[in-house]
């Protein structure tokens, strides 16, 4: 299952991601995290040092294409792969099995509490004024397009702030969006504006009301959310002291802070698993972005790159495997 945690700069999603992900790795679940945020922060808060962060998957691009890319004839090269570009037949499809194939081996790391962390990479000095975040960001988009998840497997992704994974089809990649919003005017505009965006692509929003402080906050978020408003945190001092720096654990998380992760955890699993959606989703967002740019920059008709025949989901296995 893959769940983006969204929201404001500041709202506290990046915590919340961490949280999250730690969480569901102490249930004993297999737990891939990654920081998709153009402020590289989830590796801290999952307490990676910055030192034993993986590789970049923003600054490996083209070997992370050519692996996927296989053998499928629809695909000349990893040049002509883009961010959209879907699986086909002798595409390599990606598991959640650490043995399974050497993205994972090649570009996560483990955390302390045993899940695995990828990140898309900060910006770098050869990006500054000639690059936008989302080429970095289209490396995730590629990883979700070709991976064969399930029930029990999770894939916690921290997006970048606002709406700008509406830049291309990535909103749609996941099971579950979960809005952190404080009780502010600004978090319930972002909530708004990203519920507009997905409102025709059958995208799940729930609101995780953040740094509560009281009834009152409550009450704004449902007055403004309604029914979206999925659990709330109250402002926490154990999270604090985590941000600071200071030893922490989920044990350190005030009960109600700690009901309202299985609280998310439940909501995401009783989730339906959508593949017809996920692969009709997948050839729209391609054929637009083909259309808009991408066939230019290409110099091919990458709705070629489309393969009819192929079924997304656990039916179809990767002949490499």
């Amino acid at each position: 299952m893959r769940v983006a945690f969204v929201g404001k700069g500041g709202s506290g999603k990046t915590t919340l991601s961490a949280l999250f992900a730690r969480y569901v790795a102490t249930q004993g679940a297999p737990v891939v995290a990654v920081d998709a945020d153009i402020n590289q922060h989830l590796g801290m808060a999952l307490g990676v040092d910055d030192g034993g962060l993986p590789r970049s998957l923003g600054s490996h691009l083209t070997e992370i294409k050519e692996y996927l890319r296989g053998d499928n004839p629809r695909i000349t090269s990893a040049a002509a792969m883009v961010k959209t570009t879907p699986p086909g037949r002798g595409s390599r499809l990606l598991t959640l099995d650490p043995a399974d194939d050497p993205i994972h081996s090649r570009f996560a790391v483990t955390a302390p509490d045993g899940l695995r962390l990828m990140v898309t990479g900060p910006f770098g000095e050869d990006d500054l004024g000639v690059a936008c975040y989302h080429s970095k960001v289209g490396a995730v988009e590629l990883y979700l397009n070709h991976l064969v998840d399930g029930h029990g497997e999770y894939v916690v992704v921290d997006m970048t702030a606002g709406a700008d994974s509406f830049a291309s089809g990535l909103f749609t990649r996941f099971d579950m969006t979960f809005l952190v919003a404080e009780p502010t005017r600004q978090g319930v505009g972002v909530y708004r504006q990203y519920r507009d965006y997905a409102a025709d692509y059958g995208v799940p929003i729930a609101v995780v009301g953040n740094k509560v402080h009281g009834p009152g906050d409550v009450a704004f978020l449902r007055e403004h959310v309604g029914d979206d408003l999925l659990v709330c945190l109250e402002h926490s001092p154990a999270v604090r002291a985590m941000e600071q720096g200071r030893p922490f654990t989920l044990d350190d998380l005030e009960p109600v802070n700690a009901e309202a992760l299985t609280v998310l955890l439940k909501h995401l699993d009783a989730q339906e698993k959508d593949w017809a959606r996920f692969g009709r989703q997948a050839a729209e967002f391609h054929l637009r972005n083909a259309e808009a740019w991408a066939n230019r920059a290409v110099g091919e008709d990458l709705a070629a790159q489309i393969d009819p025949g192929f079924v997304f989901g656990p039916t179809r296995v990767s002949p490499h495997r």
